[in-house]
């Protein structure tokens, strides 16, 4: 039998699979392994695999957030070798992952807009181009992670409607020493800061929440989907490709992300909610 994950920071899909037959389907915790100590990993794998019959399990492909070094692809493979020892194990980049979902054996460009964010250039067999990832301190642009900062950036700061920093005070109660301490020494900041996108999903008819989520997905695509030249913007794609996202933020602000992909005379043809259900129909194919 088939096991196929799609690992994110938050939470990761499984999926088992028989010729074309789902066997069983579960979501469990994500992880990243650039921020998730191994121990963390492993403790997460071996609970997400605890009422599968492991000696059943022929082969193993995960796609995973974090995954896109050799050395990640490595550690990721050692750790499912204790629990799934006569598998083969094969790690994939999440992007990878996003293309098969997306597009399977056809040329397009993947996004990806969930806690984190990336993008790639996928020719119906291998990616052959890819956006730098520069984690979430510094890049994932229009992520649920960026949204989320960006919109605790405003509330301390004072720049979020009274009425709006009213309520998110009601919500959260945030003190800002227990907030800094929660970010810089806290398990997995990522996915923490993401939870605050969820305040813009319950807002997302809020004139202030559609301008900062659109600012996000405008980031998302200058330096994702645009390269910069001296005078003017040089996509990194044809105006022709089909271009797909993946993620719940692209989902969630499914209207915001089409108006401002729009602007920029972008043209989306698929969002999935759920990569793992383009995936599971790639592999029954």
């Amino acid at each position: 039998m088939l096991l196929v994950c799609d690992c994110g920071s938050t939470k990761a899909e499984w999926a088992l699979l028989n010729g074309d037959v789902v066997v069983s389907r579960f979501v469990s915790n994500g992880f990243n392994p650039n921020f998730c100590e191994e121990k963390l990993i492993s403790e997460i794998i071996e609970k997400s695999l605890e009422n599968i019959d492991n000696q059943s399990i022929e082969r193993v492909i995960f796609y995973g957030s974090g995954c896109g070094s050799q050395a990640n692809q490595d550690k990721i493979s050692a750790i499912f070798e204790k629990f799934v020892n006569k598998a083969k194990i094969e790690v994939y980049p999440d992007t990878l992952g996003a293309c098969h979902a997306l597009f399977g054996k056809n040329p397009g460009v993947a996004c990806i807009l969930g806690t984190g964010s990336n993008a790639c250039v996928y020719d119906g067999e291998k990616i052959t181009q890819s956006v730098v990832s520069l984690g979430f301190m510094i890049g994932d642009e229009g992520s649920g992670c960026y949204i989320g900062k960006r919109i605790v950036h405003d509330y301390f700061l004072g720049l979020m409607p009274d009425d709006l920093r009213a309520e998110f005070d009601e919500k959260y109660h945030l003190n800002r020493d227990a907030f800094l301490k929660r970010v810089y020494q806290g398990e997995q900041p990522s996915q923490y800061l993401a939870e605050f996108a969820r305040f813009a999903a319950e807002n997302i008819e809020n004139q202030y929440i559609k301008q900062t989520v659109g600012l996000c997905f405008e980031e998302f695509i200058k330096f994702s989907l645009m390269v910069s030249a001296k005078d003017n913007e040089i996509p990194r794609f044809a105006r022709n490709d089909s271009v797909g996202f993946v993620g719940s933020i692209a989902c969630i602000f499914k209207d915001i992300l089409l108006q401002v992909l729009e602007n920029h005379d972008i043209k989306c043809t698929k969002i999935l909610k759920n990569p793992m259900d383009g995936l599971i129909e790639f592999y029954k194919n």
